[in-house]
């Protein structure tokens, strides 16, 4: 009799486990329709998919063998939420990034470079750390360089560590101190001409730019931008650790994190409107790509893709993170491009110079 009433509590309790999960993930599968800044819930939701997916497929092979029929749950869920699951995996193991670019392609590099701090605290490290960045994208001879938390001022002129290689740039100049002595914002570098090119503001964070290259008789439109990011400070790191061990402290770190949260998924929502507003918009073909300080699983993502490829999705493998800190899983650079581009070769390169991961990929453009 009490193994019995033992068994049905812990499958009651299996159950509402399984069905909460799923709620929480088909809440997430809203997110490509639903602006944060009309309901933010399905931010927050965003971020865990990758992990709702891990125990949807824990209790999807649970109830196989325990009881076939609950089975359907997990199953039915995860059917549903395909959309989801479809940009969260990449399956292309050993596809790699050869030195050699395909003829015709379009070599693109995409990197937060976290204003040049470097990930070392000493001040004699973080002086190499412009000339060092600079050489880890020399080596892969890109045609384009896209560059998010970009600067230069009068007595250390970042621009001219490229500008050799790369005669033609813009360089949107968001943030500037000093009189005009120092200036940060996104910047696109050039191997070949640029014919046009401009800025979008947003009403808060980094602007949307653009730049209409020349390559052979093909005008192409390169779009980069960097989008509204948490804004954490050490204090907010600091109140992590408070939630994990001080009960007493959880509530008011809480708050805190919550609020600044819910501020970046709506200003995320309406930046990436304006994106995608502008770039339906473009003349030529075009490719997009930056630091959307978003997951795929969000609205900011789906918003701006679109039907556009996602050039890690086409060519990388598994879950792709290119920032290296709080979890495993955040995979918020992209470079996208329009369907008359074929996606020839990705990866993600560590360099240990920022706290994002470089990406580069090699483009082909179709005729």
């Amino acid at each position: 009799m009490a193994r019995n009433l033992f068994r049905r509590i812990i499958k009651t309790t299996t159950i509402v486990i399984n069905a909460v999960v799923s709620i929480i993930f088909l809440v997430a599968c809203l997110a490509p329709y639903v602006n944060p800044k009309n309901w933010w819930i399905t931010g927050f939701a965003g971020l865990a998919v990758p992990y709702l997916i891990l125990v949807l497929l824990f209790f999807l092979i649970f109830w196989l063998v325990m009881r076939p029929i609950w089975a359907l749950l997990p199953l039915l869920t995860l059917g549903i939420g395909w959309q989801q699951l479809s940009v969260v995996f990449a399956w292309h193991p050993g596809a790699g990034m050869s030195k050699r670019k395909p003829q015709n392609s379009l070599r693109i590099i995409d990197w937060n470079v976290q204003s040049f701090n470097g990930l070392s605290n000493t001040k004699a490290a973080k002086k190499l750390v412009p000339n060092e960045l600079a050489a880890s994208v020399m080596k892969l001879d890109p045609d384009v360089v896209c560059m998010q938390e970009f600067n230069t001022a009068t007595n250390a002129d970042n621009i001219a560590l490229f500008q050799k290689r790369y005669p033609y740039y813009y360089f949107s100049r968001d943030y500037q101190r000093d009189g005009g002595k120092y200036l940060s914002g996104c910047i696109i570098f050039s191997k070949y001409p640029m014919i046009d090119s401009g800025k979008i503001k947003y009403p808060v964070a980094e602007s949307l730019i653009y730049a209409d290259i020349l390559k052979g008789e093909d005008t192409i439109r390169i779009y980069t931008t960097h989008l509204q990011s948490f804004k954490f400070k050490q204090e907010d790191y600091e109140d992590m650790e408070k939630i994990k061990d001080q009960p007493d402290e959880n509530l008011a770190a809480s708050k805190s994190l919550v609020r600044k949260m819910k501020l970046a998924f709506a200003r995320r929502g309406t930046q990436a409107n304006i994106v995608r507003d502008e770039i339906d918009k473009s003349p030529y073909r075009l490719i997009i790509c930056g630091d959307f300080n978003d997951v795929p699983n969000s609205y900011a993502y789906f918003r701006i893709k679109g039907q556009r490829q996602d050039a890690f999705l086409k060519k990388g493998f598994a879950i792709g993170r290119s920032f290296i800190s709080l979890a495993p899983t955040l995979r918020i650079d992209y470079i996208l491009a329009d369907r008359s581009f074929e996606i020839k070769q990705f990866d993600l390169v560590d360099e240990n110079l920022s706290d994002h991961l470089m990406l580069v990929s090699d483009i082909l453009v179709k005729k």
